[in-house]
């Protein structure tokens, strides 16, 4: 056996680290994922890559369990001092408390330890103790602060031995066995230990059976290894034992009698905890047996690493359903709201009359109109002397045309938000960003200035094309017989309101202008060319409306991963997967 891993393993291990920081990049979307994309690289950084680079780094033993369950007295004992003050407010609910040898503190801090904050740990160092072996005392499993729970969560990921405390009263309790779970699943090696037993042997053999069923139930008789503790023979393994209860029989449990502490009360007596003891002594004394150690963790971590993996990549398939969903939710309210205002602008239904009785003042004015009468070669022969620049309300019409737009624009925008955030609140994994932020809610900060700059363009890009369409024409339009701005903001006025299709309410005022202002453009420009202008002015502010509904509804996108990214990641962790467990079937330690 060498002190250092295969290069095949080093390579997966950092290849896995960057699939771990790409699924908690894409923000897991329930606290499940993210439990398990958290447990999947605190496990990487904290374990596999310190035994991929060296079985010979120290070893890490964490002592875990619910509140009260005497973790801190056991401390205490295998310190040989009280480290760690006992009772349910003791320093060691907010931090991990790291029993290390001065060589080991290094080491440490930048292997197993290195992805915790240094306020999350306090170091003590002994140099009476022997090197090669920290203990922790872990945060309670169960404690009502998130990061502490969290803390403990890391530790598991980091150990190499696990030393479970819990009592004879609270071993069935539901959390210390989800943390059991995980200890089983990354095959932990585990000494159990039930603290206040009972005093009557009866009583405590009764619990000792029950809690070896739970345990063998819960598939842990592997991480329940005996032979990690020095002097035990290892159990035998018998295929005649077909039950729970038979197959329970062979697990050790470690009984502590209630009341079996030193007078103080801050340890327990070295006798309650001998075997313990033995294993930490053993271990600390033989690197042989660190070695074993630290390849039975290793060889286990490969071996349950698998599992987890595949849930990782399930939570990522699953997410990437559930985002495609929540995105053509965004997709069908803004193009709904997008497609109702292409129809109103189509329509012009929006716009205010007045505006339309001041161009149709002037384009309906009573010479024109008698030309109009008399065909279209008189008007085109008379235009100079009967229209002027002057008379022309451009400034007026355009600024009450980007209003009227403007404000229709952000109504169907709005609404079109409303309605996304009103369905995203539903779904747990965004409703606290819909919550937190209530622009979600309507149109965005800045809506009306990048709209209304689009349209002061885009009437700017129906003028710079009249001046293009041709050398007659151009003449024409750079003429003093009626004015650029006066003829654009006639094409304009013909994207909204035309002669085809107006019908009920809004023929009048509406009908009448399109009619006197189709006319003055086709005088001047001709049919085909009038046409072209028009479908060209639609057309480039068909693109503006769109490029706003766009950003309105990519502010919705952003809170979601990319689906295409999840699935790609979600192939990539199973294909990790795959050869993860060819690698696991070789002794990681050759």
């Amino acid at each position: 056996m060498t002190d250092v891993a295969p290069d095949r393993l080093r390579h997966l291990v950092a290849r896995l680290e960057g699939l771990a920081a790409q699924r908690l990049e894409a923000q897991p979307r329930s606290p499940a994922a993210d439990s398990r994309a958290r447990q999947l690289a605190d496990h990487l950084a904290g374990h596999l890559r310190v035994r991929a680079n060296s079985l010979d780094a120290p070893l890490l033993v964490v002592i875990l369990g619910p509140t009260g369950a005497g973790k801190s007295t056991v401390f205490n004992t295998l310190a040989g001092r009280p480290a760690s003050r006992t009772g349910v407010l003791r320093p060691t609910t907010r931090v991990a408390l790291v029993l290390v040898h001065p060589n080991d503190r290094e080491p440490l801090l930048e292997g197993a330890l290195k992805s915790l904050r240094l306020e999350q740990l306090q170091v003590v160092e002994d140099s009476s103790i022997g090197a090669g072996v920290a203990i922790v005392d872990a945060p309670d499993i169960d404690s009502i602060e998130p990061a502490n729970r969290g803390l403990a969560d890391s530790l598991v990921e980091a150990a190499d031995l696990c030393l479970f405390v819990t009592t004879a009263t609270r071993y069935a309790d539901q959390v210390p066995w989800s943390v059991l779970g995980r200890i089983r699943q990354r095959g932990l090696p585990l000494i159990f230990v039930l603290n206040r037993m009972p005093p009557d042997e009866n009583d405590r053999d009764e619990v000792k059976r029950d809690v070896r069923r739970l345990l063998s139930q819960a598939g842990m008789e592997q991480t329940l290894d005996s032979g990690v503790r020095a002097g035990s023979t290892a159990r035998e393994a018998s295929s005649d034992r077909p039950t729970d209860e038979a197959v329970a029989d062979a697990i050790d449990v470690l009984g502590i009698v209630e009341g079996d502490v030193e007078p103080a009360g801050e340890s327990l007596r070295r006798a309650a905890i001998a075997p313990v003891e033995a294993t930490i002594a053993h271990l600390r004394e033989n690197h042989e047996a660190r070695l074993a150690l630290a390849a039975h963790a290793l060889a286990g971590s490969l071996a349950g690493l698998g599992e987890l993996l595949d849930q990782v990549a399930d939570d990522a398939e699953h997410e990437a359903i559930d985002v495609e969903a929540l995105r053509r939710v965004a997709t069908h309210h803004f193009d709904r709201g997008r497609e109702t205002l292409l129809s109103d602008v189509n329509r012009g239904t929006f716009l205010r009359e007045e505006a339309l009785r001041h161009w149709q003042r002037f384009v309906g004015a009573d010479q024109i109109t008698r030309f109009f009468s008399q065909g279209i070669g008189r008007l085109r022969g008379a235009i100079t002397a009967i229209v002027r620049p002057a008379t022309a309300p451009v400034t007026e019409v355009q600024a009450a045309t980007t209003d009227d737009l403007l404000a229709v624009a952000r109504s169907h925008a709005a609404e079109a938000a409303r309605l996304t955030a009103t369905r995203w609140s539903d779904d747990p994994s965004v409703q606290d960003a819909i919550a937190a932020d209530p622009t979600l809610w309507g149109t965005s900060p800045g809506f009306d200035a990048r709209l209304r700059s689009r349209l002061e363009s885009w009437i700017d890009g129906i003028t710079a094309e009249i001046a293009a369409t041709g050398r007659p024409k151009r003449e024409l339009a750079l003429g003093a017989s009626i004015g650029v701005n006066a003829l654009g903001t006639g094409v304009m006025l013909a994207t909204f309101v035309h002669t085809g299709g107006l019908t009920g309410a809004e023929v009048g005022v509406a009908a009448a202008t399109a009619f006197l202002n189709q006319k003055l453009l086709a005088a001047l420009f001709g049919e085909a060319a009038m046409a072209e202008l028009i479908g060209s002015a639609r057309r480039r502010l068909d693109a503006a409306l769109t490029q706003t509904f766009e950003e309105e509804r990519d502010r919705f996108d952003r809170l979601l991963s990319p689906v295409g990214q999840l699935a790609e990641l979600a192939a990539d962790l199973r294909a990790a997967s795959v050869d993860l467990r060819a690698l696991a079937d070789r002794d990681p330690g050759r």
